[in-house]
């Protein structure tokens, strides 16, 4: 690992510079809309990410991921409200257009989120787990439908952006850059995660639960943390989506949205650390172009996942690792 550590750090900086210099490119060749599909891809690969700490570390299958990132997705959106109509939440918290606030806010709320469910659902494990994270996903889901207040079905409109540093961030260049920041500050931060002690207590769980157990060690603890700050992420991700569209859905806590961040990770390769970029990627791509292009892209895109999952055995982690000759 040592001897690939100064390879893989030119490669991410490599990666960074060419995210860094795609809206002028784009901008010249008169794609404008590109940067703003890699923005999405951005914020998606945070949300799969997330996912991917307790699916692929942890060996925890939770179907009901997106209920984190749909609430991110409300906090910023809700706060915006109470901005506007000057009338605080509840009568004690005041609205707020801030980046710096509305942002960590959805951080904080999402993983408060996570710890009631995951406190409850990490009691259970095998299918019961996976079913009651999908329960709580629904009924958080119709909460929120439910929400008239907040725009019920329909969604709610952030009608003026966010504010950080009297920077415009209605400019979508100057979001797409926001965005790429706040994606490889989390990136930096996931990386101590996974290589920290906590990060092999997660994988020796995943491996072998009953044995952690066996060495005294609370497996039930780290599960819950690691739940928690995958609920976070997923929240930072759904945070960022409503600023940079400014708009909050309710199909952004469905349980489609959770299947879809679960494939992202088994597209890109579960358990490793770039499969979710990836994987969000490739997902957001195929949709966008396979869509454009017949009305019936979810036979072909089902095919060709089809294909990545059987013949890679890894994803396309898995395939990169084929290549290179390396055992995925």
């Amino acid at each position: 690992m040592s001897t690939r550590k100064p390879a893989i750090l030119i490669g991410i900086a490599l990666a960074i510079l060419l995210l860094a210099v795609i809206p002028p490119i784009a901008e010249a060749l008169g794609e404008r809309a590109f940067p703003s599909l890699i923005a999405r891809i951005m914020i998606y690969a945070i949300a799969v990410a997330s996912l991917n700490l307790i699916l692929g570390y942890g060996g925890m299958i939770s179907f009901g991921h997106a209920a984190f990132f749909g609430i991110g997705n409300y906090v910023v959106g809700i706060l915006y409200v109470h901005h506007a109509e000057e009338a605080p939440l509840w009568g004690l918290i005041p609205g707020s257009d801030q980046l710096l606030v509305t942002l960590p806010a959805a951080v904080l709320v999402a993983g408060f989120a996570a710890l009631i469910v995951g406190a409850l659902a990490l009691r259970t494990g095998g299918v019961q787990f996976i079913m009651i994270t999908l329960a709580f996903a629904q009924m958080i889901f119709f909460f929120f439908v439910s929400l008239q207040q907040y725009g019920g079905e329909d969604g709610l409109i952030i009608r003026k952006s966010n504010q950080l540093f009297g920077l415009n961030l209605r400019d979508k260049t100057v979001m797409y850059y926001v965005i790429l920041v706040v994606m490889v500050a989390f990136f930096a931060g996931l990386w101590r995660v996974v290589n920290s002690s906590f990060g092999t207590m997660l994988a020796g769980i995943r491996q072998n639960e009953r044995r952690m157990n066996a060495l005294g060690i609370s497996t039930y603890r780290y599960k819950l943390y690691g739940f928690v700050l995958a609920g976070m992420g997923a929240g930072l991700a759904g945070g960022l989506m409503a600023v940079f569209l400014r708009f909050a859905s309710p199909d952004t806590l469905h349980w489609t949205e959770s299947g879809e961040l679960m494939i992202m990770v088994i597209l890109g390769g579960v358990g490793t650390f770039f499969g979710p970029i990836l994987g969000a990627a490739a997902f957001l791509f195929l949709q966008t172009y396979l869509s454009a292009w017949t009305e019936h892209w979810h036979l072909v895109f089902g095919l060709i996942l089809l294909v990545v999952v059987l013949g890679t055995r890894g994803g396309l982690m898995g395939l990169i690792a084929r290549i290179r000759g390396e055992q995925p």
